[in-house]
């Protein structure tokens, strides 16, 4: 998600600084006008905003520490990774220590909108960095919406990953259902298309499923991730939705064979499981 993020914005025209923990997955920005940076302090000496767009809670705070004091007290810390209500807390204390401002904007997309700018930012922080954020997101995202105190884009982000972790994994178990009772997943997709049950997103991991392209927009193992901090928020307000435990579980059980594959290959853990061809 970071680099096309970087690429669009040094094409609009920003001066963008890149780190990644594994230098060589940066360097291609290179071509694209960005500068890559040895460490995040060297990223962030002196910059108006501070983005980070990492895998996890713990990725993101072991590289932005010594970021935010490189970048000092004028700087944003504008962070767009998904890592749940707690993660996203902990994030607010270490801004909090370091004398920045936080704002807390993961984003509702994958790999392709991602390339295309189309996006959309689920940002929240403080009024006052509204203005100074928007030419961002106005790069990245084809919509935002400000949902208020910084924490409330996280949590509606945990909402919308409880919905598609939902949504595929219904998905891969019907298609496993239909093949093992000879009926051809394409007249599933075919029935519902253009009704009331129908959705695009359906209609495309679907498909990736009959053809069995698992190329990744969304990797499993991410998936997996975005689904435990569900059910951490599940616990954590002590909630009765057994659902996403049941979800949870079968995606970490694919992603042992196929976390670096789309979420759409959750099909393949039900599928080997219950027999049906693969």
């Amino acid at each position: 998600m970071g680099r096309p993020m970087a690429r669009n914005l040094a094409a609009a025209g920003f001066e963008v600084r890149a780190w990644n923990r594994t230098r060589e997955r940066a360097e291609p920005l290179a071509e694209h006008g960005v500068a890559i940076a040895d460490t995040p302090a060297e990223a962030a000496g002196g910059a108006d905003v501070v983005l980070t767009v990492l895998s996890d809670t713990e990725a993101v705070l072991s590289s932005v520490e010594g970021a935010l004091t490189a970048a000092g007290s004028e700087a944003l810390w504008l962070q767009m990774s998904t890592v749940g209500i707690e993660g996203t807390e902990r994030c607010a204390e270490l801004a909090k220590e370091a004398g920045v401002d936080f704002v807390d904007a993961p984003v509702l997309g994958t790999k392709a909108p991602a390339e295309q700018g189309e996006l959309v930012v689920l940002a929240s922080g403080p009024d006052e960095a509204r203005a100074r954020l928007e030419p961002i997101f106005d790069v990245v995202g084809k919509r935002s919406m400000w949902l208020g105190e910084a924490g409330s884009g996280s949590r509606l982000k945990v909402v919308l990953n409880s919905w598609i972790v939902a949504v595929v994994e219904a998905l891969g178990e019907t298609m496993a259902l239909a093949e093992a009772i000879d009926v051809r997943p394409e007249v599933f997709l075919e029935a519902i298309a253009g009704g009331p049950l129908d959705l695009p997103y359906a209609q495309l991991k679907g498909k990736a499923i009959i053809e069995r392209d698992f190329e990744p927009s969304f990797k499993l193992g991410l998936a997996a991730k975005d689904a435990a901090l569900v059910e951490e928020a599940v616990r954590r307000h002590h909630l009765d939705l057994p659902l996403i435990t049941t979800i949870r579980r079968r995606l970490e059980e694919g992603s042992d064979a196929h976390g670096d594959q789309d979420i759409a290959a959750t099909y393949l853990k039900s599928a080997e499981a219950s027999g049906v061809r693969s």
